[in-house]
């Protein structure tokens, strides 16, 4: 575990080393994994894919977003562009030098998606689970979705976490408590709807391979053909049976997609330390 200082944040890092000479066309590359929003933390790829990608041979960096896990949780600042700062920060106190393949999940994925239109220097690839880009349709639904968190939160907290509790578990409910005091004591819950979003032109933009993974029963697999249209070079992936948790409850699966695409992605490590010098 490691503290790291980007100067506007400290932020919560793990970083797993590759096995050393360990199989496959995906060793040697790094790969940024980015969770989502709230209840969410680092914790839901240590504990699912984040070990595997080592044991392939991949540089794996993961940290806790500003506000959550165990990085630290300013007052304000939280548009999504603060997000993709924090990232351009970290690459830069780590001292990654060479393009890096983003996962994000859920929101991660937005911010993995801003990043690469900010630096797309430093994207060799992105895999998006369950994630979209920063759109007006995007900024509206978060919108209303923290709004109701943070009404939740603030009129009857501990009836909602009653509830939570005795449907999802308690380690559920005490994340939920977490989050309610983010989006209660913080102005996460207006910046990130006030965020700057991207028209059709701008998602074009993005000329990085990306591969979308989504729930074929999520409401967010209709956003498939839309980024096999916008985006000049994207897959996508439906998994029978799964909704928003792709990651969680289907974490083998994921596993072997990224690895897959990272690895058609990666240049030879050779080749990459030739083109530092």
């Amino acid at each position: 575990m490691a503290i790291v200082d980007t100067g506007g944040v400290r932020l919560h890092v793990q970083r797993l080393a590759p096995r050393p000479a360990a199989p496959g066309a995906a060793a040697g590359a790094t790969v940024v994994l980015l969770h989502g929003l709230l209840t969410d933390s680092l914790a839901s790829y240590y504990f699912t894919v984040a070990p595997a990608f080592a044991a392939a041979g991949l540089d794996v960096v993961m940290y806790d977003h500003r506000g959550h896990g165990r990085s630290g949780r300013p007052d304000r600042g939280y548009t999504l562009g603060a997000f993709v700062d924090d990232l351009d920060a970290l690459l830069d106190r780590l001292d990654v030098r060479m393009p890096v393949h983003l996962v994000g999940n859920s929101y991660g994925g937005t911010v993995a998606f801003g990043h690469a239109l900010r630096r797309p220097e430093r994207v060799a690839s992105m895999v998006v689970i369950e994630s979209e880009p920063a759109t007006p349709a995007w900024a509206a639904k978060l919108a209303g979705l923290l709004e109701r968190v943070r009404h939740e939160m603030s009129v009857n907290e501990s009836a909602a976490l009653d509830w939570i509790a005795a449907h999802h578990g308690g380690h559920t409910a005490r994340l939920a408590k977490s989050a309610g005091r983010l989006v209660r004591d913080t102005t996460l819950a207006r910046d990130i709807p006030a965020s700057a979003v991207l028209g059709d032109d701008d998602i074009r933009a993005v000329h990085c391979p990306v591969l979308a993974l989504y729930g074929a029963d999520s409401d967010l697999a209709a956003q498939a053909p839309r980024m096999r249209s916008l985006l000049p070079h994207c897959a996508t992936e439906l998994l029978p049976g799964h909704r928003h948790s792709v990651l969680v409850e289907a974490p083998g699966r994921v596993r072997d997609l990224v690895l897959d695409w990272v690895g058609r992605h990666s240049r030879p490590a050779a080749a990459l330390r030739g083109r530092a010098r």
